[in-house]
């Protein structure tokens, strides 16, 4: 598989060392000091890997830039003090799926850009299967929506059922099945019985189509609230919105799912001037992972490169996120340490 291990000196120049203190990035277990067949039994609780990639989005129609967010979330992420709220020993900084060297990498033609999404499809399916075999907690940072399934489909095969999933995102990403982008990497999971139930928490009832309403809606194991009723409307509190999606998915294995596009401002492929705030998704991130059945976190379509000098801003919010699912799952399953 095309997978990057992360040494040592990729690392060293992104660490901001300080006489006194020390950062998570001092005490990661890196992805060059083991083989892939010991996973299960390193200390590790969470693998940690990014997909820079925008082939998904592209291959949607949309903007490229979401193979940045891996780039820009590395750096504000190991530098995140160590300490009794967060350590790196938990933590296994495995590397990046990285298909940019692909011939058709670079492509405008749809039909080949969504074959390459099958690809790095193929690529996260079996190194997910692998993390969750060994009985880890997969992160995935970076690159669009699409690598959704490679998620499910990679959990799915290592547990032996199908997933469910809640999705913090304005849109449901359950198109047609037109060929593999990110925006029906749900949808090919249900199709192929990777996925169970799904919820979409803060649907934007402006940007998601007639049709596709009508088929989730006509589908006991897929349910949705929308920002415009929560937000906007004030029929229900953020909160309640989000318990009301636990509820539907938790009572078995789940994987939790954030859209930046959610997030008012954040550089995306599809950005938004009405959306939540950086404080409600960090908060939809912890409450969704503080159960036993959370099994993974992805955090996708982030560009913070077409921020522009203030890429480094989004790179630590995203950073503040990842630290939030960890922090959670940890409340649940303490470390030795």
């Amino acid at each position: 598989m095309p997978l990057k291990l992360i040494e040592e000196k990729d690392i060293e120049q992104l660490i901001n060392r300080r006489d006194g203190e020390e950062k998570i990035g001092e005490k990661v277990m890196l992805g060059s000091q083991l083989r892939l067949d010991e996973l299960a039994d390193i200390p590790s609780q969470y693998v940690l890997f990014g997909v820079p990639e925008d082939v998904g989005p592209r291959a949607n129609m949309g903007k490229a830039g979401a193979e940045s967010g891996w780039k820009y979330f590395l750096p504000a992420f190991l530098n995140i003090q160590e300490n009794n709220y967060l350590s790196g020993r938990s933590i296994l900084l495995l590397g990046e799926i990285d298909l940019r060297d692909d011939p058709h990498y670079q492509s405008e033609n749809i039909e080949e850009l969504r074959g390459l999404v099958e690809k790095i499809d193929r690529e996260v399916a079996e190194l997910v299967e692998l993390i969750v075999k060994a009985d880890k907690i997969p992160i995935l940072v970076g690159g669009g929506h699409n690598n959704a399934y490679g998620l499910l489909k990679g959990s799915s095969k290592a547990l032996g059922r199908p997933m469910n999933s809640i999705n913090l995102d304005p849109h449901a990403d359950f198109r047609a099945l037109e060929g593999r982008h990110s925006g029906n990497g749900f949808s090919y999971a249900k199709h192929e019985g990777y996925l169970d139930k799904y919820y979409i928490c803060g649907l934007h009832q402006n940007y998601n189509s007639a049709s596709m309403l009508k088929e989730m809606d006509g589908s006991e194991d897929i349910n949705y609230s929308t920002f415009d009723n929560c937000i906007i409307q004030s029929r229900s509190s953020f909160r309640d919105t989000l318990k009301k999606g636990l509820s539907f998915i938790s009572s078995s294995y789940y994987g939790i799912e954030l859209d930046c596009d959610s997030i008012q401002q954040f550089p995306v492929s599809a950005k938004t001037s009405s959306g939540l705030s950086a404080n409600q998704a960090r908060m939809f991130t912890y409450i969704a992972a503080s159960h036993k059945f959370a099994s993974y976190f992805h955090l996708t379509e982030a560009a913070p490169e077409l921020a522009g000098t203030d890429a480094a801003v989004w790179g630590k919010l995203m950073a503040y996120l990842v630290s939030d699912f960890i922090k959670a799952k940890n409340s649940l399953f303490p470390s030795a340490d």
